[in-house]
Order: C-alpha cells, then structure tokens, then sequence
C-alpha cells in the first residue's frame, strides 16, 4: 500500500468513526443525564441514585475485554458493531424496567447500555490504528471532538424526548431511551457497512514484521507489555484516573442541582457544557500531546481536574459555578483521556495493543464504577462538596506517578 493509499484510507476510517461517534454521542448522555433521576424514581431514595449510572459503567467494564477479544481476533468492525447492539437492548430493558418499576432491571439495562459507551470509547483507539506516530494523539482527538455535536445536544434532547410519549404510561424519563435505542441501532449499521477494510487487520497487514501469533496478541501478552513499561503504566493509571474523577462528580451533580431546585432543562444545559468540555477542545488537547508531550499534559489534566473540584465543591446553589465547575471537570477528563491514551499506543508493541486497550477501558471503568457507586453514599452522608474533595485526592498518585516517570526520563 502506498502512502497515499494508506492516507485516504485514514480519512476514510476517521469519516466514519467520526458520524458514528456524532450518532453515538446524542444516544449516550441520555443514560447520562437522566440515569440517577429515574434510579430515584423508581428506588424511591437519593442514596440509589448513583447505582443506575455506575451500573451502566460496570456494564462497560465488564464488557471491555471480551470485546477487546474479538477486536483482536475479528477487527474493530464487529467489535464496534456489536457493543452498539447491545447497547440498543440496553436501552429497550431500561424502558421495560420503567414501565415495571423494577429496580434490578433498570440496573440491567443500564449494565447494557453501558456498552454504547464502550464502543465510543474504542472508536479513538480505531483512529490511532493507522496514524503515524507523530500525530497519533490529533488522531484520537479528532474522533474525540466528533462527539461534541452529538453529546451536547443529547442531554437537551431529553426533554422533548420524553414528550413524544406523553399521555402514555411509559414515564417522562424513561422515554428518551426509547430514542437511544433506535440511535445505537444505527449506529451500529454505519459501522457495518462502512467501516471497509478494517483499520486494525489492515495495521497488522502493514507490519509483517511483528509477531501476530494468538499468544502475542493475548489478554496475558498484553498485561507482560504493561508491567514492561513504566509509560504504559502511567497511561493506565492517568486514564483510570481522570474518567474516575469524572464520573464521580458528574453523577452527582443532577442531584446536586435538584436539590437548589434546578429543572430538567437547567439540568440538560449543566449536562451539556460538561460534554462541551471533554469533547469540544479535544483537538487541542491531542496538538498539546504531540507538540508538548504526552507527560505535560497530564500535568495539565491533574490541574484542571482539582480546579474543577474546587469550584463545583464550593457552588452551592450558584447554578453558574456549578456549571462552571463541570465545564472544567470535561477538560481535565479530556486532557487526560487524549495524552493517557496516546501514551498507552506509544508504550506498547502493535500486536498487543488491541488487548491493553481493552485492559485500560477495563481498568477505567472498574474504578469509576467504585467511584460512581461511592458518589451515591458519600453525597447521601456528607454531602457534594465532600465528593469533590474525595475526587481531588484521587488526583494526588496520578500526579506523583507522572513526575517519577519525567524524572526517569530525564535520567
């Protein structure tokens, strides 16, 4: 394949990754936005807020290495495919367990409509398959920032969303997953029948070179590539981290808004500018990590995360501060994620790689589904500005983690 090739065939990948993470991104903050209001609807207690969401998050984790697995074996096309599949069952089981009033359900659902959000998650993993080295990070960021259109109208969606079913017994909040799982639906089409030849089988094509054996290619092989390196490493850690951050304070703040007597559209425009956050400037979070260096900005990533703490913390009923506080938690979430993965590519052989993104996306979101169930109790006993401070000492071994791997470096 020459160069030219190989660069159409780039942004023939991104094109798709990009309208399919545009699609995605309307469906997913859905679950997002009005996940803990129904988790109180039906549960009939604030405490179990926090479940619906992180359930959905366990949901992701669970389902990151089997389909980590069939990456490696079948190609990014099916595994994408099938993650927006069952995340569209998801959704139908949530609008079931709505009309039941039957909590483990909406748990169920919600487990599997977690797996939408893996398959946006992989889609920037897609993007670094084929991108040279030097801009592999602007490559993740770009089906970053794709997200951006969908994600910030998603959660304003919600209200007119659950209109449409008015006059029925289906519930206001229940009925915008209806529309999540026709999106996800498809989604998972364009993928199929556009994502041609896959990126990830055509990578391997291009380095003959590598070992492509099953066992280089393996969950164990890529767990041996992690602990070979110190970099690898610090990008596990720096993703877990800041999604863990994230998800415990985002899913959180609804409540925390209800409670200061915000309503579901003040709710959906918060929402929103977190989105705005993690995904709009992520261009320039990916040009920082490949002009700075990856390390530096996750430097950044730790700062904005603890400024966001600090200001959603100490909000109170400002609305604005509030805002302002989750405007910044989406960029320290987007620094973090963009730098941390781009590192992760870099620090580990091609073969393995498809198996340590799915361990990351594991790891991430084991942990933000213990932060996420957390979030629920801490806010329950203690209050939200507690939250923020329990999600700023996350922040403290990623910080020191960096500066030993900068330093080794130096070295």
């Amino acid at each position: 394949m020459t160069a030219d090739e190989l660069s159409a065939l780039q942004r023939r990948t991104t094109a798709v990754l990009v309208t399919s993470q545009i699609l995605g991104g309307l469906g997913v903050p859905i679950g997002i936005t009005l996940a803990p209001v129904l988790a109180t609807e039906i549960a009939g207690s604030e405490a179990f807020a926090g479940l619906a969401p992180t359930a959905s998050v366990v949901g992701t984790a669970l389902l990151s290495v089997p389909l980590a697995a069939l990456m490696t074996a079948r190609g990014r096309r099916p595994g994408l495919a099938l993650a927006y599949l069952i995340g569209a069952l998801g959704a139908a089981v949530v609008v079931l367990a709505a009309l039941l009033g039957s909590f483990p359900l909406l748990l169920l659902g919600m487990a599997g409509f977690g797996a939408a959000s893996l398959a946006n998650l992989q889609a920037r993993f897609a993007a670094a398959d084929l991108a040279s080295p030097e801009r592999r990070g602007r490559a993740i960021s770009t089906v970053v920032w794709a997200t951006t259109i969908g994600a910030v109208l998603g959660p304003n969606l919600a209200a007119p969303a659950g209109r449409t079913f008015a006059g029925t017994s289906l519930p206001v909040t229940a009925a915008p997953f209806v529309w999540a799982a026709g999106i996800f639906l498809v989604t998972g089409i364009v993928v199929t029948v556009l994502m041609r030849p896959d990126p990830l089988l055509t990578a391997r094509a291009l380095s003959p070179q590598e070992d492509h054996s099953p066992a280089s290619r393996s969950l164990k092989a890529g767990i041996a590539a992690v602990r070979a390196s110190p970099r690898a490493r610090l990008a596990l850690v720096t993703v877990a981290v800041s999604h863990t951050a994230m998800v415990s304070i985002m899913t959180m703040t609804p409540v925390h808004l209800g409670h200061h007597g915000a309503g579901l559209e003040l709710v959906g425009l918060v929402i929103s500018g977190h989105i705005a956050g993690m995904y709009a400037f992520s261009p320039v979070m990916g040009w920082l990590a490949d002009r700075l260096g990856r390390l530096s900005v996750i430097g950044l990533a730790a700062g904005l995360l603890s400024l966001a703490a600090l200001l959603a913390g100490t909000s109170g009923s400002s609305h604005g501060q509030t805002a302002a506080g989750l405007f910044v938690l989406g960029l320290g979430w987007s620094a973090g994620l963009v730098s941390g993965s781009a590192l992760l590519t870099d620090s580990v052989p091609q073969p393995a790689r498809a198996a340590v993104q799915g361990l990351s996306d594991l790891t991430m979101n084991s942990a933000a589904a213990v932060g996420g169930a957390a979030a629920g109790l801490i806010v329950a006993q203690a209050g939200y500005g507690w939250l923020n401070a329990a999600g700023a000492l996350l922040l403290v071994p990623m910080a020191a983690l960096a500066l030993v791997t900068a330093r080794a470096g130096r070295a």
